[in-house]
């Protein structure tokens, strides 16, 4: 059985490996990126996600979302601890939105983790770990993603009231990162390669709001656009009330910005996005959207939904039906609603079963397959800009302007045409399924 490493730093001391695995959304992994960059500095041998049980201590940044993301996160903090009682690892930390929001109940329930730390406690854990919080690498930061795209945090936490979620719990109120760091951070990571930035926030259109006084996202924009080397700016996770219509303005003017745009709008009911406390009804919304597509000709709309939030009635379903089938989403995915403790939610009744939930989010999805099949169809015979994430089996496997990584369609191009990976290449579609492309590179 092998016996704890020495993690004191003398010189020639060859440090433990540290393994960090990442769970939940992609704010996490940049959390996890910014750790990874912290340890490298100080002389770890570090890894990502790593395949091999080679390393001494592993650091779980957790999720703590929804139902699934929470049993996900135990699941994987078990299956350390069980590897460290059978001595395959000497330590396991705990990290992440999880342990923000639980570590007093889960220090009890589970005491062979070593250590549980908050979403703002980087100092601490890298303290815990006898490694210096490097000031010096705050804006640098090595990736997990491949080279060529990279997520960009722009603000931590979040203001917003929605009475369904627990992300203020866990994240803390809505703090914005100054335009000077975030320009910064775009021209070091366009020096090594980056070309598609992906904009992320709990809620991107607050940008600015505390250290501006005023919402500021159009300028940030603006700003990353001019940076040398980016391709492509991507934003995720808008919120509907309050929309900045300036953004739209910028996204129109500058070619490196996507006409895409991810704004979760939760449900298609007004009753229900009162009792969420949205701040806005259907009607603004679908007006919203009109505004949106009428000012941005041929925008890719990506949104979420939940399903089965208390007081959800068949009636009031079939409104949020209603709403995917006359709003015609390009993306669309869906969440079953999940009562957290300590949100306004929870004191409501928690009234729609599991099994008619699952019904709900069935039924929305396959009305957006159909959706997304049509819209598919129409684009047979189209030229597309692609960029090329990876090879995958006989295909190069890419994205248009319209996908985000990871959670949208795919473009598919069989691995007898050579295209390399972080290449852009233009493809002409030859056909279409309900989520992905298939087609030819054309000069």
């Amino acid at each position: 059985m092998p016996t704890a490493r020495c993690l004191v730093k003398t010189k020639g001391n060859r440090k433990s490996k540290v393994n960090i695995v990442t769970l939940g959304c992609s704010k996490n992994l940049v959390d996890s990126e910014v750790l990874y960059t912290q340890l490298k500095g100080n002389g770890y041998n570090v890894a990502h996600e790593s395949k091999k049980d080679d390393a001494q201590i592993v650091v779980i940044n957790t999720c703590g979302f929804i139902d699934g993301a929470k049993e996900e996160s135990i699941d994987t903090i078990l299956r350390y601890v069980d590897a460290k009682e059978a001595g395959v690892v000497d330590k396991v930390y705990v990290t992440g939105c999880l342990s923000h929001r639980y570590k007093d109940e889960l220090s009890i329930e589970i005491p062979t983790v070593d250590a549980w730390f908050g979403t703002n406690e980087l100092p601490r854990l890298l303290k815990t770990l006898k490694a210096d919080y490097k000031h010096e690498l705050v804006g640098e930061r090595l990736l997990t993603t491949p080279a060529h795209y990279a997520y960009l945090k722009i603000a931590e936490g979040c203001d917003r009231p929605c009475s369904f979620c627990a992300i203020p719990l866990m994240r803390g109120g809505h703090v914005s990162r100054p335009i000077e760091e975030l320009v910064t951070e775009a021209k070091s990571l366009a020096r090594r390669g980056t070309k598609e930035l992906i904009l992320i926030a709990q809620d991107l259109t607050y940008y600015g709001l505390d250290i501006y006084k005023k919402r500021n996202l159009s300028d940030l924009m603006a700003r990353l656009s001019d940076v040398e080397g980016i391709d492509w700016i991507r934003l995720q996770y808008a919120y509907p009330s309050g929309f900045p219509l300036d953004v739209l303005d910028v996204m129109r003017e500058r070619p490196n910005i996507c006409n895409y745009l991810d704004m979760p709008l939760q449900t298609g009911s007004t009753e229900i996005l009162k009792s969420m406390r949205r701040g806005i009804t259907r009607e603004k919304t679908e007006a919203l959207i009109e505004t949106i597509r009428e000012k941005v000709p041929g925008i890719t709309l990506r949104t979420t939904l939940i399903v089965g939030h208390p007081g959800e009635t068949e009636a009031l379903f079939d409104e949020t039906y209603d709403f995917v089938e006359k709003m015609r989403f390009d993306r669309l995915g869906v969440f079953q609603y999940s009562h957290e403790e300590n949100t306004h939610s929870h004191t409501l009744l928690d009234d729609v079963p599991a099994e008619i939930k699952q019904e709900r989010a069935d039924a929305i999805m396959e009305l957006q397959q159909g959706i997304s099949w049509e819209n598919n169809q129409e684009k047979i015979g189209q030229t597309y800009k692609v960029l090329f994430d990876r090879k995958e089996g006989g295909y190069f496997i890419g994205r248009t302007e319209s996908d985000s990584p990871e959670v949208d369609n795919e473009v598919l191009v069989s691995a007898s045409q050579y295209v390399r990976q972080g290449d852009f290449a233009n493809v002409k579609i030859n056909t279409a399924e309900e989520f992905d492309l298939y087609g030819d590179v054309v000069s």
